[in-house]
């Protein structure tokens, strides 16, 4: 559940902290006092568009936080974005600035896709237009599907994998269902290709063992001119050399051992030093005798590194790939010359293919038609609660005339909301009133299968008013009793099932326009209920029918 919300420096908003209840949360107050602001503060620390007007003027940066109180089953599913987790709290931060927005989730910055699946895990935000939806038939088989839970879920993922199978070999056969004269130019082509890499017999890191003896043929002559020179250093012929060097410091050395014992060790080391400088010289010796320049095996080399490159321009930067891309070459070389035998093979994987899918298919719609029957039942009494007289409403099912990834089934939701009038697409015949009034409805069907969430509604009682209105109260309560509900309303009904009240209003501050929000006591709310109500004046009486609408709602919980 949302715990609370603090918001700095957005729009009228300097600074402000919400605290908010289990159960029903309704937040009122005059008209363009900031009360779809503090929502859309919300949606904003989940990711929704920032633009930098939204800043206060004068700040040079907006805050949004957000701190959720997490089930265990939720805060297993945030762990999964690997979120990191010291108790049962998430606090989500939207810093706001005038070239970028920086989102954190318990202190890491996180991207716009984790932000957004944990908002799919936290919160269901209905705004004043999401109605609308309602009124996009190709929603309402995802609507649907939703409603149907995991088995229909798992049913949908066999007929998009059945589907992208028996695409594949569409688009194969396609591809490959070449006339003779374009099949005997490919199959030149193939055999060509493959046997072109075939003769020239590579074998694996070939080139780089080719490439090695190459550098060092090249450069032949100036190894050899930089041996003789460390030959000459450290040998014994030149005069100058290392190994001679040597050779006159051990006679020195030896020639006053008797005086000191202690020289004996340094007489060993320097002896052990020219036995090595003495290996040495002989190693680089034998390596000047063995080394030469062989013009033929150079040219070999040459020329086979050039067939080696030649061969990597045309078809692939290492041996492993020229190999792999002459194999494939020798496939498709073998099909182009049995492209009749290849066809029908294929042709016949295709009918196996469709004949998967539509069996796919075909028991997707098996659960899309009983999940219909269900959904369809439990929005009739869901409408009727909330004052849709002889209501009649069906999730209608029609086959689509080809199967698709999304199976072969179309949706809409039908509607007779007056007796005597056939069943209509919704979107021909609800209002914005009955349209607020379904998604609730909707909502409240739904929300068993979002346990836990949060489910904030901007204004759901747009167009609704008396005794719709005290329906629209009953049904917010009732899915308040399972899940935290924080919603916008300009209608006393809905006010008076509150659990915690609060009030929005515009004030100025400092010479400036300022929003601020408060929790209101009982008496306070009961003003409240009195304003809305549409009371000239706040009289004895009119607080009495405030409190009588505050008693009727409790009792209708």
């Amino acid at each position: 559940m949302l715990e609370s919300l603090h918001v700095k420096n957005l729009a009228l908003i300097r600074e402000t902290e919400v605290f908010f209840g289990p159960g029903l949360n309704v937040l009122t107050g005059e008209t363009g006092a900031g009360k779809s602001v503090v929502l859309g503060s919300v949606a904003l620390a989940l990711g929704a568009r920032a633009d930098r007007d939204m800043i206060r003027t004068g700040a040079d940066h907006a805050l949004v936080e957000l701190t959720f109180l997490v089930t265990e089953e939720e805060r297993a599913a945030v762990e999964a974005l690997e979120i990191p987790m010291e108790d049962d709290t998430v606090v989500l931060q939207r810093r706001i600035m005038p070239t970028r927005s920086q989102s954190r989730v318990n202190g890491e910055t996180v991207s716009a896709r984790v932000l957004r699946e944990l908002a799919g895990l936290l919160i269901d935000i209905h705004g004043q237009h999401d109605s609308q939806v309602l009124l996009q038939t190709r929603r309402h088989l995802e609507i649907l599907d939703d409603y149907g839970g995991a088995q229909l879920a798992e049913a949908k993922e066999k007929v998009r994998k059945a589907h992208r199978a028996y695409s594949a070999l569409v688009r194969e056969i396609e591809e490959n269902a070449l006339d003779e004269a374009a099949r005997r130019r490919e199959l030149s082509l193939a055999r060509f290709e493959a046997e072109e890499i075939a003769a020239a017999g590579l074998s694996e890191n070939e080139d780089e063992k080719l490439e090695k003896d190459y550098r060092r043929m090249v450069n032949s002559r100036r190894i050899a001119e930089s041996m003789n020179a460390v030959h000459a250093l450290t040998g014994y012929d030149s005069g100058t050399g290392a190994g001679e060097a040597t050779g006159r410091a051990l006679r020195e050395l030896s020639g006053i051992l008797s005086f000191d014992e202690a020289l004996e060790d340094l007489y060993s080391q320097l002896s052990d030093a020219d036995a090595l400088l003495n290996d040495f010289n002989r190693s680089v010796s034998e390596y000047l005798s063995e080394m030469e320049f062989d013009a033929a095996a150079f040219e070999t080399t040459e020329e086979r590194l050039n067939c080696i490159n030649r061969l990597k321009d045309k078809y692939g930067k290492t041996i492993p790939e020229i190999l792999s891309y002459g194999k494939k070459k020798e496939e498709e070389a073998e099909r182009l010359e049995n492209q009749d035998a290849w066809l029908a093979e294929k042709r016949a994987e295709q009918d196996r293919a469709e004949t998967e899918m539509r069996r796919c298919a075909e028991e997707l719609s098996r659960l899309r038609a009983q999940a219909a029957k269900r959904l369809s039942k439990e929005l009739r009494a869901a409408l009727s609660d909330l004052n849709f007289l002889h209501v009649e409403f069906e999730v209608s099912l029609t086959p689509k005339e080809a199967c698709t990834a999304d199976g072969m089934d179309d949706a809409v939701f039908m509607i007779s909301a007056n007796p005597g009038e056939p069943l209509k697409p919704l979107s021909s015949v609800a209002s914005g009133g009955e349209l607020s009034r379904i998604m609730l409805a909707l909502k409240t069907v739904t929300a068993k299968q979002e346990s836990g969430k949060t489910f904030i509604f901007d204004e759901i009682d747009a167009g609704i008013s008396g005794k719709t209105a005290w329906k629209v109260s009953e049904k917010l309560g009732l899915l308040a009793g399972s899940h935290q509900i924080i919603c916008i309303t300009h209608l006393p009904q809905i006010a008076a099932a509150a659990d915690t009240h609060f009030y929005i209003e515009k004030n100025a501050v400092d010479e400036r326009t300022a929003t601020s929000i408060t929790e209101l006591s009982g008496e306070e709310s009961l003003q409240e209920l009195a304003r809305l109500s549409g009371a000239a004046q706040i009289t004895e009486s009119v607080l009495q029918n405030a409190r009588e609408m505050k008693e009727l709602a409790e009792k209708n919980k």
